[in-house]
């Protein structure tokens, strides 16, 4: 049995697991998968500090407070940055790192900062009054690859803004401890990459592991038994 902890990405909630969720548990897999603080069914608890570090101390609670230890910790999308800031207070507690088609800012610097300009840019111009990037779903949607129709309905009632500074904060300085990784990359994209320079950098790094699945973004929604399958290889 592996203990997997499934950390969202943005403007999403632990309800993007529902489809893995119980085909890691048929295998016989112990799964959790916490809403992060200002998304989600925690979306009314947005407040002006809501931050990475917020969404860091949310994930290392459910460690700490179910005394979870030899956990898979995957992260999708701005997920990328939580489970490293998490590596970086309990490093002891995990077995692997597992990045779906995810950030992987170093120490020091923000999600924000690994962007293109111009993505950066689209971002920040969609802030609204109370610090929270404001998506429009069907745009985010169609960014993800969510295409079939039944999966969008599905979808589009449960996203919520993300906190700004989940995305502006940066990682603490300190160094990442030495914990095994994975880059698992989603290749079907309809437009630019955002993803591609962190798979290539794992490709070229003995230390990681990179998978790939034909699928888009949101994987989990999308392609589940297939994501399932790599998760628990």
């Amino acid at each position: 049995m592996t203990t997997f902890v499934l950390v969202h990405g943005g403007w999403h909630g632990s309800w993007c697991w529902r489809r893995v969720t119980p085909l890691l548990v048929e295998k016989g897999h112990e799964v959790h998968a916490p809403t992060l603080t200002g998304v989600g069914d925690r979306a009314h608890l947005h407040g002006p500090d809501t931050g990475l570090q917020t969404h860091v101390e949310d994930v290392v609670a459910v460690l700490e407070i179910d005394d979870l230890q030899d956990v898979v910790l995957v992260g999708h999308s701005a997920g990328g940055a939580v489970i490293t800031g998490v590596a970086q207070r309990c490093a002891h507690r995990l077995r692997e790192l597992v990045y779906l088609d995810a950030f992987v800012p170093k120490p020091g610097q923000s999600i924000l900062d690994t962007l293109a300009p111009q993505r950066r840019q689209f971002f920040t111009s969609v802030v609204d009054a109370l610090d929270r990037i404001v998506l429009d779903p069907d745009t985010g949607m169609d960014g993800w690859a969510v295409t079939d129709p039944a999966d969008r309905d599905w979808v589009r009632p449960r996203l919520r803004p993300h906190p700004l500074r989940a995305l502006a904060d940066p990682l603490p300085s300190g160094p990442v401890p030495e914990v095994p990784r994975r880059f698992v990359h989603c290749t079907v994209k309809p437009g630019h990459d955002s993803f591609a320079g962190f798979a290539a950098a794992a490709g070229a790094d003995p230390s990681w592991r990179l998978d790939e699945i034909a699928a888009g973004h949101d994987a989990m929604i999308t392609a589940p038994a297939e994501l399932t399958a790599l998760l628990a290889d």
